[in-house]
């Protein structure tokens, strides 16, 4: 079973809570690789790397998360203000004229005022701990945002990457398939081509035509797609001169599910968020018992301000409230904040379970495209070679032209599809990168100032 440990303040013990579920001892498969911190620098892309730390340092989301994180720790500032005590000034000044030769009458006064509760079933002090908590998840929440982004970057630079060589690929295409038509119209005259023959090259030919299009539209809604996750405006068009996918980098270590808990923002998150849940609970069974409450004020009166502080007043107090008769409101706050904790103990043991799957999943997923990719390129090679045999056959004069247009489409559509799987396959590595990484500095202060 999967247990966790609560560390509480002295108003409650600490608390042992078994997930109900176990803890598999190891993934289904594992690299060698290990995985570094910043886990796009294994496809050793020098632009993507420029692109990533730049949109780590201007992408909107992260910037909204980390003022989220600033919220949280103010909250906690604001709590945590509880254990002192507060001082207030005050000063007045009246004048009053009742007319008739009456004399003015003049005060002027001048106090300070402390008051503070005493924390003595921890109350305050388990309510301050609740928001200590939830700060620590709002920034494993930028953390986890932050590799979000990262991954986005990257699967995105690589689509944009596949989709100027599908570009490549299709005007490569359009230009085999014009080379046919002028030697079909060449061979017209001689009555060795039917006019249907090339009334069907013509129809391929604009099929093609079609794909580039398709490419280039592509191409431009992946560029703005790019930009807006760089904080920019998707106007203008990316300059990089693209090349071929990379290939993919040896299979990273994938550590054993534990080390995953401890490693992913996202589970740590969620852990936070049921820290803080118990620690709202026990300041609820605390605000059932009585509260202790100081003031203590001095003041000083007079009729000018020469006399002002000669003389002074002082008052000290004690208050204590003890709950009698509440028509089961405290004893409902403390059935809420029950059920809250609850609900926050197996949206953890979710999240930790959603953590291990989308490992599992990439690992499987990679794995069977892996096996994809290579059925793949032996259809292309078996179609390559029925098209040349076919279009042989045909200008010697045996065999039908539908036969070679057919074989002629095969291989450039297993061609185009040969490259958008190897970019499946680059994703399923990214999804899997994203899986296992942990949290990525982001050039940020990442301690808690809480």
């Amino acid at each position: 079973m999967l247990t966790l440990f609560m560390p509480v303040s002295c108003s409650r013990k600490a608390l042992n809570i078994d997930l109900p579920l176990d803890s598999p001892g190891a993934f289904s498969i594992s690299g060698s690789q290990e995985i570094a911190t910043w886990w796009w620098t294994v496809f050793e892309d020098q632009w993507l790397d420029v692109i990533v730390d730049s949109a780590l340092r201007s992408n909107y989301t992260l910037e909204a998360a980390w003022h989220r994180i600033q919220e949280s720790r103010a909250v906690v500032r604001r709590e945590s203000s509880s254990f002192f005590p507060d001082l207030y000034a005050s000063m007045h000044g009246d004048v009053s004229d009742q007319g008739g030769g009456f004399e003015q009458n003049k005060s002027l006064g001048f106090g300070l005022t402390s008051s503070y509760e005493v924390d003595l079933w921890g109350r305050i002090r388990s309510s301050v701990k609740a928001d200590r908590y939830r700060a620590d998840a709002s920034f494993m929440d930028y953390q986890t945002a932050s590799i979000s982004i990262s991954a986005e970057i990257v699967r995105t630079w690589y689509q944009l990457t596949e989709a100027y060589n599908q570009l490549t690929l299709v005007t490569e295409q359009i230009e085999t398939n014009e080379k046919s038509l002028d030697l079909m119209q060449a061979r017209f005259g001689s009555g060795q081509i039917r006019g249907v023959d090339i009334l069907r090259q013509r129809q391929l030919l604009e099929s093609t035509r079609a794909q580039r299009i398709t490419a280039e539209t592509r191409i431009r809604l992946v560029e703005h797609q790019l930009a807006v996750l760089l904080g920019r405006f998707p106007m203008q068009n990316h300059s990089h001169k693209f090349s071929g996918l990379p290939d993919l980098p040896p299979l990273p270590k994938t550590g054993i599910p534990v080390e995953l808990i401890r490693r992913r923002p996202d589970v740590q998150s969620s852990y936070n968020l049921l820290l803080a849940a118990d620690r709202e609970l026990a300041s609820a069974i605390s605000s059932r018992y009585p509260r202790l409450s100081l003031t203590a004020s001095v003041s000083s009166a007079a009729d000018n301000v020469n006399n002002l502080f000669k003389d002074w007043a002082y008052v000290m107090a004690g208050n204590l409230l003890a709950p009698v008769f509440t028509s089961g409101r405290l004893r409902a706050d403390v059935d809420r904040t029950e059920a809250i904790k609850n609900q926050r103990l197996y949206e953890y043991g979710q999240t930790v379970l959603v953590a291990f799957k989308e490992v599992e999943d990439a690992l499987i997923q990679e794995k069977q495209q892996s096996e994809n990719i290579q059925s793949l390129q032996v259809q292309a090679t078996l179609a390559k070679k029925a098209y040349e045999q076919l279009r042989i056959e045909y200008f010697n004069g045996v065999g039908n032209y539908l036969d070679v247009l057919t074989a002629l489409g095969q291989e450039q559509q297993l061609r185009r599809n040969l490259l958008s799987a190897k970019l499946v396959l680059l994703e399923y590595r990214i999804t899997l990168y994203r899986a296992l990484a942990g949290g990525i500095d982001t050039a940020r202060e990442t301690g808690n100032d809480s």
